[in-house]
């Protein structure tokens, strides 16, 4: 009987402490959160040191993110969105989403300069198309894919849910401008199908489903490092690669702000970063101590970096998502 009461004791003991944990909620990405991303690892790593209940929460994949967000306003109870990109800071800070973090930054292992006051990078790649090492007459320029045999098919993703997706909008301007609508025209042929996230264009191309998936430069390392298979590899285009920012901000509504600013910081430190080349599977935006793994070399390099700003991303993308609507209504 003592033995049960003591236990009792001791079980509601701990249900009082773990009801006096602070919670701090982030909104992310699905694959971030999934049992191979860098949630699990991220969540026990910084509640090590925070003393707190850290919570990711699910969205979609990262435009979905930012309509959940502007669709929850003031009353959402997240602290800090994880996943977006410098396609999306922009809508972002205009619907008063965000608020500056007051950090110190450290020295960033990015190819471009940061000085964003409220979104922090924590990962970096480029947007390819990815395909069987094997496959014949693979592409090395947008023009040379819509040159192949219509029966070579793609999967792409919707840029209205998903930021691969935008982020082929903005390859597509940024590589040829005025003559973007003329490219579409040229892959829609080509183009199997639209998914709402990255998941669900990735399974379709390992199924067999279509010769060629947009993703990025580095998904090739996940079947090298995790699998032994070096049967993928990223086309490289010609024209260049779009850079993809992932970033993360503390919102406007939080209600543990220091608390948000702790994880923050601790995004830039090893703890975190470790974790982002083999789960998120892409570039971490300060190098670890350890450095990248072994395989990592064996990755395509872009001839050359494109990005735009995020006020002209803001600025194009409701042009470049009509050009695109207007090929594939065809």
């Amino acid at each position: 009987m003592k033995t049960s009461l003591i236990a009792a004791g001791l079980l509601t003991l701990a249900g009082i402490a773990n009801a006096q944990s602070p919670v701090l909620t982030v909104y992310t990405y699905d694959s971030f959160v999934s049992d191979w991303g860098p949630g699990p690892v991220v969540e026990a790593a910084f509640e090590e040191t925070c003393g707190c209940d850290l919570q990711f929460v699910a969205a979609g994949d990262g435009a979905a993110l930012l309509a959940r967000l502007q669709l929850e306003g003031s009353n959402s109870d997240a602290d800090i969105v994880l996943g977006l990109d410098t396609n999306l800071t922009a809508r972002a800070r205009e619907a008063g989403l965000v608020v500056p973090h007051g950090l110190e930054v450290p020295s960033l292992d990015l190819p471009i300069s940061w000085t964003d006051d409220a979104f922090l990078p924590f990962d970096w790649g480029y947007f390819a198309f990815v395909h069987n090492a094997d496959m014949a007459n693979a592409p090395g320029s947008f023009e040379e894919l819509i040159a192949l045999p219509d029966d070579v098919k793609i999967v792409i993703q919707d840029p209205r849910s998903s930021t691969p997706g935008l982020g082929l909008l903005m390859w597509v301007k940024a590589a040829y401008g005025d003559r973007a609508p003329q490219i579409w025209e040229g892959l829609a042929p080509h183009i199997l199908t639209v998914t709402s996230g990255w998941s669900e264009a990735y399974g379709l191309f390992l199924e067999g489903e279509a010769e060629m998936v947009l993703s990025y430069t580095t998904s090739p390392a996940y079947h090298l490092i995790a699998e032994q298979d070096a049967s993928k590899t990223a086309a490289n285009f010609s024209e260049g690669h779009y850079m993809q920012v992932e970033v993360a901000a503390m919102l406007e509504g939080s209600d543990q702000p220091e608390l948000a600013k702790q994880f923050l910081s601790f995004m830039l430190s090893d703890g975190f970063q470790s974790a982002i080349p083999t789960t998120n599977w892409m570039y971490p935006a300060v190098i670890p101590t350890d450095g990248l793994p072994e395989g990592f070399e064996t990755l395509i390099q872009p001839s050359q970096a494109l990005l735009k700003s995020p006020e002209d991303a803001a600025s194009v993308r409701d042009a470049a998502l009509q050009e695109w609507l207007t090929a594939l209504s065809r």
